[in-house]
Formats: C-alpha cells, structure tokens, sequence
C-alpha cells in the first residue's frame, strides 16, 4: 500500500572540472532509475551555440541573447550567470514542475550558482566531489589530450579556486573509486528519502493500516 507521492529533491553537485561530476551524475541517475526511483538531470538555458554533438532539449536548451533576457524579466529563472560571454540559466517552471512530480533532480553547477540556489531553495541539498588528489586531478586533465600545458595550468588554478568552497555544501564525497563514489551518492540519495516525513506521506494508507486506523 502506498500514500501521495512527495515531492522531489533538488540535488546540487558540484566540483572541479576533471573530478568526474558529468560521469557521476548520469551513473547515478542510471543507478536510481534502476532502483525504481525518478531521478533526471537538470537541462539548463544557455546563450551558447551548441557543440558537435549536442541537442536541443538533451544537452541545453539553446536560445538567443533576446530570448534569454525575456526569461530575466519574466523570473523564469531560478538562477542565472554569464560564464566567458555566454548566458546559463536554470529554467524556474520546468524545476519546480519536475520536483512537485517527485523526481529526484540533480543539478550540475558552480559554488556560485550554488550559492543562489541556497538562497531561494533552503530545501535544497548539496553535494561537492573531490579529487583524490591534486597529481590525480591534473592527470585526468591531461588525459583528455584537449589541452596546452597554459591551459591545463589555468584549469588547475580554477579548480583550488573551487575546491575551497567545499565546506558550502551538506556532503562531501571524494572520487577515487568511480564505483566507490557513486554507492556514496546514491547512498546520500536515499537516506534523504528515508526521513520520516517522507515515508509518512509515502506510506499514509500503510501506516493507517498498521496502526488500526
């Protein structure tokens, strides 16, 4: 017997770029779907024009300079920033539609952003990934064979730069073992949805069975 169905959570992650966040939020959102329970990953506004690859609607949802500044006006955003002359926005409407449904929605973004989600969404959890460590950090980045040893130096300046806000966020989880990880994420995932409030509304008919009523 179940009860009403409650609402979802709003999930940040957040980490320095080569500490396997993209990887680990589309593991875990496998891994929850598996288990039967709603989970997506947050499709954010960008100003930006997409990449090989990249699809409407999957990756972003690509829109114009004009387009974006409506969605300002209007407070369709539950954040927004501009990042290297490129807008990204976190849509309000499709956000709240997708918690009020029970998803589970997880958000990749900065610790400022994170900062801003905080603000007008105390409900929210956050979780930062770590690097098991520097010599390891700087090892993935370079296996990507993308960079210049400048650009790669410049990467690393960014990611102390981000790892310092660590202490923002609820939980702290570091990515040594990709495995290893994304038990702990999904373990995070779950306790949360195993408070007693949630279970109360999940399971009102069974508890009203149980107890006689």
């Amino acid at each position: 017997m179940s009860g009403g169905t409650p609402a979802g959570t709003l999930w940040i992650l957040s980490a320095p770029s080569g500490a396997g966040k993209t990887s680990l939020s589309l593991a875990l959102v496998d891994r929850l779907k598996g288990e039967g329970i709603a989970a997506a990953l947050s499709v954010s506004y960008t100003t930006r024009a997409p990449r090989p690859g990249e699809e409407h609607g999957r990756h972003y949802h690509f829109v114009d300079e004009a387009s974006f500044a409506a969605m300002i006006g209007e407070g369709g955003f539950l954040e927004h920033a501009e990042v290297f002359g490129r807008r990204y926005g976190t849509g309000l409407a499709e956000t709240e539609r997708q918690l009020a449904a029970g998803t589970e929605l997880l958000l990749d973004i900065d610790w400022q952003g994170a900062r801003q989600i905080r603000a007008l969404r105390p409900d929210a959890r956050s979780i930062f990934i770590l690097p098991p460590s520097t010599a390891e950090l700087e090892r993935r980045l370079r296996a990507r064979g993308q960079d210049s040893d400048a650009v790669i130096a410049g990467r690393m300046r960014a990611a102390r730069a981000e790892m310092a806000h660590y202490d923002e966020y609820s939980y702290l989880v570091v990515n040594e073992d990709f495995g290893r990880a994304l038990e702990q994420l999904a373990a995070i995932v779950q306790a949360h949805r195993l408070r007693t409030g949630v279970q109360q509304a999940r399971h009102a008919a069974l508890i009203r069975e149980l107890l006689g009523g």
